[in-house]
């Protein structure tokens, strides 16, 4: 039986998206239990799922709101709805949480509460977009590591190696390292030392490294995983929701112009109907925080109920596939990569900047 907590006050909309979320995602997941955590009297609106043997309201008195700055979330509203999600992690309550609200805040409160993981620097973010293969490729950073250095980009692929294995069952998922050519003498020197990490890594029977690979590649489906610093994952990600509402208008353009038009919209529509749904960035909602010593999921502010379910699935199915422990197990192993003497002689051949 899995435990979800849930930040029902966080995001855009809060309540009005969270609590009609967790009603779908316990009618689709018999064996799930939700901690519904917020304001009793904002949740009592939705006495449905409050009556639902499998869920149970947390107390919360206050919300980190979208714009609070870290000081105020971490240090002054210490009864967030948000802090007391991740605290039910902490308590082993709750084996996941799920929250819309303050990306920063959200990582600051995570990492303060449940620390990382032995090996781990930096938490990473880690979600999926969408690919021209059907299926997703998973990305990170997103934003949680502006600057990273090449033993950040080793720990990301490593950690994101345990996500792919524990949500899809791939045994040994492709990893691509975000460069600006597929030649290994391409790139930043930080991108060069990580190459060779990874490069290293693979040898060691700890990534199945597929090498360099470039922009288009994450969209391609090229490899499985996508390894880079927070600044390009989090342009790639905007630059790929903004995709999905770019065909989303078309589509309603093309229905709303002269007759002719719309004869060809309506012939055209199973096609691009298919295409939208495949593109449709809420499929893919619910960023991990990766190299905590706990789960947490990340949802989109803006989501709406169906993208909020989804992020609960995803948190659902890391906790019930074991990712911590994936994680934990593949950083143990591949821990003397990251030790000075561990660091290959062709690295400290390669001149910092």
């Amino acid at each position: 039986m899995i435990t979800v907590a849930v930040d029902c006050m966080g995001g855009d909309v809060g309540a009005a998206v969270t609590l009609p979320a967790c009603e779908a995602f316990l009618t689709s997941h018999p064996q799930a239990h939700l901690l519904l955590v917020g304001q009793p009297e904002v949740l009592k609106s939705r006495p449905q799922l409050l009556n639902n043997v499998r869920c149970r309201v947390v107390p919360a008195s206050e919300v980190v709101a979208m714009d609070d700055p870290l000081e105020v979330a971490l240090r002054k509203k210490k009864d967030s709805s948000m802090r007391v999600a991740i605290q039910q992690v902490k308590d082993g309550a709750a084996q996941a949480a799920v929250s819309a609200g303050n990306t920063g805040a959200l990582m600051a409160i995570s990492r303060y509460l449940l620390k990382t993981l032995d090996g781990i620097d930096r938490p990473a973010i880690a979600s999926q977009l969408p690919n021209a293969r059907g299926g997703a490729t998973t990305v990170l950073d997103l934003g949680a590591n502006v600057d990273c250095t090449a033993e950040h980009l080793l720990q990301f692929a490593v950690m994101g190696s345990a996500l792919v294995v524990a949500i899809t069952g791939k045994a040994e998922p492709t990893v691509g390292l975000l460069n600006v050519g597929e030649e290994v003498i391409k790139g930043s020197e930080v991108i060069k030392k990580a190459g060779v990490l990874l490069r290293n890594a693979a040898n060691t029977g700890d990534l199945n490294f597929f090498g360099n690979v470039e922009g288009d590649d994450i969209f391609k489906g090229s490899a499985d995983i996508v390894v880079c610093d927070g600044f390009v994952g989090n342009v790639a990600l905007k630059a790929s929701e903004g995709l999905a509402t770019m065909i989303s208008g078309l589509i309603r353009e093309a229905f709303s112009k002269n007759i002719l038009t719309k004869m060809a919209a309506i012939v055209a529509y199973p096609v691009l109907s298919s295409f939208k749904k495949r593109v449709d960035h809420r499929r893919y909602n619910g960023a991990a925080l990766l190299g905590l010593r706990g789960l947490v999921f990340k949802s989109h502010g803006s989501a709406d109920a169906f993208a909020f379910e989804q992020a609960l699935v995803r948190a659902y199915d890391a906790a019930h596939n074991g990712l911590l422990k994936s994680v934990q197990e593949r950083i143990a192993h591949a821990a003397p990569l990251l030790s000075p003497a561990g660091v290959p002689s062709e690295i400290r051949s390669i001149p910092t900047l």
